[in-house]
């Protein structure tokens, strides 16, 4: 089956001129031409154009989003994953930190997927995801530089979560996930979300920025078994309705975060400190 690039461009919901210079600039254009000279798209093309599109929709640069699109996620290992031990994870934080000080998104995005298929999310993300972007986020508070270092380390690991397979069975959601009202930092969903499709569940992520009566909504319409909220700052976390969270949906409320830490929660709201402790908060739900 192949494509015409108008069908493709219908497909992915943008216009025929962004397909045409996404193929001029960075190559990502169509594997077969017909005798006439005529463009079409395989499956294969369309795939790789459709990560263009949501990394470029995520805020990615066009050029590092084309690097990230051409790269195929690393397929999980059969059987059980041993966790990183301390040696393995120091090395791994340099390497990683060392190509993200080269801006070098391949090195990266590779580093990350090999980590998650060869440890799982959860030892990947504790062990050397976290504490690399921690100090990427340091060296950005401490000189002013290296915002772009910052994003595009973000963006390779948000690529290699995003490449593990999610359950797409119909039904209740196990757990729907959002940012609180004006929080931008939404990496660490992705991370629960991806280790949740680990564990065999279903979940949905409403992204950054969610207002407070968007969030109600969804809960009230999707109705998950848990709801779980994040925010970095009080004065985000302050935005959340918790109380009307639960109310709308029945479902188990949750908040994760430091933005957390001295907001008064209600007795029937959880907080789970790690990314293991929300794992177990969801499983204990549904099952």
């Amino acid at each position: 089956m192949t494509y015409t690039p108008r069908a493709v461009a219908g497909m992915l919901g943008i216009a025929p001129t962004t397909l045409r210079t996404w193929d001029q600039r960075y190559g990502l254009g169509p594997s077969v031409r017909t005798d006439g000279g005529h463009r079409r798209y395989e499956d294969a093309d369309v795939d790789v154009l459709r990560r263009m599109v949501v990394l470029t929709s995520q805020g990615v640069a066009a050029s590092a989003a084309a690097v990230l699109a051409r790269q195929r996620p690393v397929a999980p290992s059969a059987g059980p994953r041993a966790p990183i031990d301390a040696a393995e994870a120091l090395m791994a934080q340099h390497d990683f930190l060392d190509a993200a000080k080269r801006l070098d998104e391949p090195a990266m995005s590779g580093l990350a997927s090999a980590l998650l298929s060869g440890h799982g999310v959860v030892s990947a993300w504790e062990s050397v995801f976290v504490p690399a972007m921690v100090a990427l986020g340091e060296l950005v508070e401490h000189t002013g530089e290296g915002v772009e270092i910052e994003h595009l380390a973000s963006a390779s690991v948000l690529h290699a979560l995003r490449g593990i397979p999610r359950v797409s069975e119909p039904g209740v959601l196990a757990a729907l996930l959002s940012c609180a009202p004006d929080e931008q930092h939404w990496l660490p969903l992705e991370a629960l979300g991806a280790a949740l499709s680990e564990e065999g569940c279903t979940w949905g992520n409403l992204g950054a920025r969610v207002p407070a009566p968007a969030l109600c909504d969804a809960a009230e319409r999707l109705r998950p078994s848990v709801i779980l909220v994040w925010a970095h700052r009080p004065d985000l976390a302050a935005q959340v309705p918790l109380d009307v969270l639960g109310a709308r949906s029945d479902a188990l409320v949750a908040v994760a975060g430091s933005g957390w830490d001295d907001v008064p929660l209600p007795a029937s709201v959880h907080r789970p400190a790690t990314l293991t402790e929300a794992i177990r908060l969801v499983l204990g739900r549904v099952r």
